[in-house]
């Protein structure tokens, strides 16, 4: 099947069915400790885009590890190979004009660059979402703080396990979701991506 992908790529090519969708295929992740706010902000900007006539795909840790992922548990391990699979299917979306949106903790500078090497810094668009572990605790939307404070989670990210934030050299959009309102980034993430999705002239 690897040897036949080109083929299959080459009888109906990316731009053509990003014509046809009137969009520029783009992989927009957005990381962040659990509570940041990813899916929230993710989930809003998809409606947003699809009210706009977009085609997208969103796509965060609880739909994949119920289904692509529900084998995968929580070492570095396979956290690491969680987010291999989900940039392969990122990148995958892309060859058909889809824009995905992507939320996932990705804790790890290490992991970033794997994703950034999968889907290419032509195609990805990152997006760090800036809130301490403090704010996020409080904020708890799943009950996975309160969990891990008892000892009902292992490997918790920010506690048990690491959290690293991005180095200049990384250079995401950078989100204060700490402090801003969930409609200031909205409108902020909004602004900086809408031109990047749509198609040259």
């Amino acid at each position: 099947m690897t040897e036949l992908w080109p083929i299959i790529q080459s009888l109906v090519p990316r731009l053509d069915r990003e014509q046809r969708l009137k969009q520029r295929a783009r992989v927009l992740w957005l990381y962040g400790l659990s509570g940041a706010g990813k899916s929230t902000l993710a989930s809003l900007l998809e409606a947003r885009l699809a009210s706009e006539g977009h085609t997208t795909a969103l796509l965060d840790g609880d739909i994949i590890r119920d289904g692509l992922n529900r084998d995968l548990g929580f070492s570095d391990a396979d956290r690491a190979e969680n987010l291999r699979r989900v940039a392969e299917v990122a990148k995958l979306l892309t060859q058909f004009g889809v824009i995905s949106l992507c939320a996932f903790i990705t804790p790890l500078s290490a992991n970033r660059r794997v994703i950034r090497n999968i889907i290419g810094t032509e195609d990805l668009v990152e997006v760090y979402l800036s809130a301490s572990f403090a704010t996020c605790a409080k904020r708890d939307p799943k009950g996975l703080y309160a969990r891990a404070a008892v000892g009902g989670l292992s490997k918790f990210t920010g506690r048990d396990s690491g959290f690293e934030v991005p180095a200049t050299d990384e250079s995401p959009l950078l989100i204060d979701s700490e402090h801003e309102t969930v409609d200031e980034s909205l409108a902020y993430l909004y602004a900086q991506v809408s031109p990047r999705l749509r198609l040259s002239a």
